[in-house]
């Protein structure tokens, strides 16, 4: 997200976490005026600064910029980067792109590194494809560290969503399916599916 407005009417909502995307080639770029940093600075929710191949330095600097608490990571990140961030006082959460088992067995490569993984759909890309993964590869996964569903997640998907058995399943990253347009949030849209979802007791 990025817009003051929209930003403000979406933390009134029961959300966790609000998410701002720091790379560059993404049409959800967070934008470093004064305005956008006010705006950010300002959220009450726990803020999620997303990041692909930054240095510890980079991220870093945002994250003191944005008053951030999390610290989420899509690209080529190592798990002494991780726990790097931790150690600095940032929770952790590492993406991996998913069309196989062997994209889910990649998190043994992150142990006791990070707060939470994130399984998005794999795409050309870093994130953003707008379809859904086969979510029964998630049966391979059986390790310690919750997960995040994100990946072409829409209201159609709130029955699949509620109807998901895994020990592992800590919440969902919702996006693109919910917006007007990039990083502008349908608010309608998400309170409607926020509710239903919340009654499941999900996230």
């Amino acid at each position: 997200m990025r817009d003051p407005e929209n930003i403000r009417h979406i933390e009134a909502f029961d959300v966790d976490f609000i998410g701002f995307v720091f790379y560059a080639k993404s049409p959800r770029y967070v934008l470093a005026d004064n305005d956008s940093v006010e705006a950010i600075r300002q959220c009450i929710k726990p803020k999620v600064g997303v990041f692909v191949n930054e240095t510890l330095e980079q991220m870093l600097e945002k994250a003191e910029l944005y008053q951030l608490s999390f610290l989420q990571l899509h690209g080529n990140e190592t798990s002494d980067l991780c726990g790097e961030l931790r150690q600095r006082g940032y929770s952790v959460i590492k993406a991996f792109s998913v069309a196989s088992v062997d994209d889910i067995r990649k998190t043994e490569n992150y142990p006791g590194c990070c707060d939470y993984f994130l399984f998005d759909t794999k795409c050309a890309g870093y994130g953003g494809s707008g379809n859904c993964f086969d979510w029964s590869l998630l049966d391979a996964y059986n390790g310690n560290t919750p997960f995040l569903l994100s990946g072409g997640l829409s209201p159609d998907c709130v029955l699949e969503i509620k109807q998901l058995r895994h020990s592992g399943f800590a919440g969902i990253d919702l996006n693109s399916g919910f917006e007007i347009s990039p990083a502008i949030k349908d608010t309608g849209k998400l309170k409607d599916f926020i509710t239903e979802i919340r009654k499941s007791n999900i996230g």
